[in-house]
């Protein structure tokens, strides 16, 4: 295959898939690993794809991010099983940080009854569901970014660096067994990476659609997580690499 033919099939795939592995594109091409990046290192400075690492992402889906009412419909009866699953490690008199992503939202909901425990949340549709609370809820503020109902920005990183928790759940947009979890966006990146250093054990809550699909900013290697609780297990190769990073994974 003419370096031309192999730009369009590469256009073609990401086109239809909208995020690519470096693995499985080389595998549908049936090139070398150089020869592949030279094509990637082309396409990407006319502007046909966006490289991050592990793979590829189409930049329509880069730039325009999924809203937070679609990916609330998206998966909901995964998103609903994890959510109860991370609920019930919640210990007597805990105090959580809620990360903003949906499933995030159903997992914060399910501990509102819980008076016994605190949550911590930039979460705008969090804090409005548990106005009628028993839990107790701390909201950290920040710039509202209205496509993921997230509070981010300086004055929420400002109150993460003041306070500890003893968990947390945290959501991602995308997951790679060799880069971690990712977002799509640099503020919220930052907010779940200050969530990180914060608490005591985090809980990564994701859906099995993310898996081998990365996303376009890393906040977490998978060394940083503790729990992972999906709807469906990876390979058991794959299951043995996460493993040995002392990763507990969890099916809901």
């Amino acid at each position: 295959m003419f370096a031309r033919e192999r730009h369009g099939e590469i256009r073609r795939i990401v086109r239809e898939k909208r995020r690519v592995i470096f693995a499985d594109l080389q595998k549908a091409l049936k090139v070398s690993a150089a020869t592949l990046r030279r094509d990637l290192t082309e396409l990407e400075a006319a502007g046909d794809l966006i490289r991050v690492h592990g793979g590829v992402l189409d930049p329509a889906y880069a730039r325009a991010e999924i809203s937070f009412d679609e990916r609330m419909r998206r998966s909901h009866a995964a998103k609903r099983s994890i959510a109860a699953a991370a609920a019930a490690l919640i210990p007597l008199g805990a105090t959580v940080i809620i990360d903003a992503g949906s499933t995030c939202l159903e997992a914060g909901k399910a501990l509102l009854g819980r008076k016994d425990v605190r949550i911590i949340t930039h979460s705008v549709a969090l804090v409005a569901a548990g106005a009628h609370a028993d839990a107790g809820i701390f909201c950290l503020g920040g710039e509202l970014r209205r496509v993921s109902g997230a509070l981010v920005g300086g004055n929420a990183l400002g109150v993460l660096a003041e306070i500890r928790a003893d968990f947390a759940f945290v959501g991602a947009s995308g997951l790679s067994l060799e880069d971690g979890c990712s977002t799509t966006e640099l503020t919220e990146a930052e907010i779940k990476k200050a969530i990180l250093t914060r608490v005591k054990r985090t809980v990564l809550l994701a859906d099995f659609s993310k898996w081998n699909a990365p996303s376009t900013v890393r906040f977490a290697k998978w060394d940083q997580i503790d729990d992972w609780i999906t709807d469906q297990f990876p390979r058991e190769e794959e299951m043995a690499t996460l493993k040995a990073q002392k990763v507990a994974i969890h099916k809901a």
